[in-house]
């Protein structure tokens, strides 16, 4: 199986579980009640994601990244409906990548049979080494499996500031997204990669700069059999002119897949929907419509 994915890919994204029980003020012991609501507000954005469908996202390029917790039906719903989809592979919340069912990681891969199956990890190259030490054996022992198992490995990278960073861009988290984190970025990359983890798809945080995307470009890509690897861009939650900015600067450069987009699009239909302010067709189709505004801002982009 050859490394890489050679598609374009737009991920509707709504794995997050220990954020999204906080967002609805719940805690790891959450009522049979409260859990309902938690699924229904999941299913809430499955809705959305067939309604984006319905208007005219690209079936055989949109694509959904749900958990088993909340979203274990919705995930089984979309396996029959051939929709493309991912589930996360790590423990929810935790600074350092560990396994969310343990020994028992394949068991569960096997069982629901992801389209990609998706780690969040944390690494920044000014990190304490153990923590990295820690990390990296873990994330090549999935994706080892993973490639033994003919299976497609979505990795998703944060790099946040150490308080050495923030110190030298003064506090200023806008000037470290643009000053540090891309050559932060590629330097995570290159030590990740050091370990013998080799993702498919590099799932990033959008870069201001499209000379810093091309850099990543070719970073992900240089070493044997990385050619068709490929990064998609991720939200973190920000507003549309942001996420529309970093759509925009990576969707022309030759590496880049598409986007993996999640609070961005249905965060505030959600509260709006638990809150009675809108009602449920009314925030499903509105999830559609944001989905799909993002996919033709980054079609547009790439023409």
């Amino acid at each position: 199986m050859a490394l890489g994915y050679d598609g374009t890919l737009f991920i509707l994204a709504f794995d997050h579980r220990g954020s999204f029980k906080r967002k609805f003020g719940v805690g790891d012991d959450a009522t049979p009640e409260q859990m309902e609501t938690l699924r229904d507000a999941k299913r809430l954005v499955w809705e959305g994601f067939q309604q984006a469908l319905e208007m005219g996202a690209p079936k055989d390029q949109a694509g959904i990244l749900v958990d088993e917790e909340m979203g274990a039906d919705i995930a089984r719903e979309a396996k029959d409906l051939g929709v493309q989809f991912a589930m996360p592979v790590e423990k929810s919340g935790q600074p350092i990548f560990d396994f969310e069912f343990g020994e028992e990681f394949g068991e569960h891969i096997t069982d629901f049979d992801p389209t990609f199956s998706k780690v969040l990890v944390r690494w920044n190259p000014n990190d304490p080494q153990e923590e990295k030490d820690a990390q990296g054996p873990r994330l090549k022992r999935l994706g080892d499996w993973l490639r033994d198992n003919g299976r497609l490995y979505l990795f998703e990278l944060l790099v946040p500031a150490t308080d050495e960073d923030l110190a030298r861009v003064d506090g200023d988290k806008d000037r470290y997204d643009t000053e540090l984190r891309p050559n932060l970025t590629i330097g995570a990359i290159k030590e990740i990669q050091d370990f013998g983890v080799e993702p498919d798809i590099w799932k990033i945080e959008g870069l201001d700069d499209a000379g810093d995307c091309e850099r990543l470009s070719e970073t992900i890509r240089t070493g044997e059999g990385r050619d068709g690897v490929c990064a998609v861009v991720l939200g973190r939650g920000a507003d549309d002119a942001k996420v529309d900015h970093w759509l925009q600067t990576g969707a022309p450069v030759d590496g880049y897949r598409g986007f993996a987009i999640g609070r961005s699009i249905w965060s505030d239909e959600v509260d709006a929907f638990v809150d009675g302010s809108r009602g449920r067709e009314e925030a499903a189709r509105n999830i559609g419509e944001n989905f799909l505004r993002f996919v033709n801002v980054y079609r547009d982009a790439q023409r």
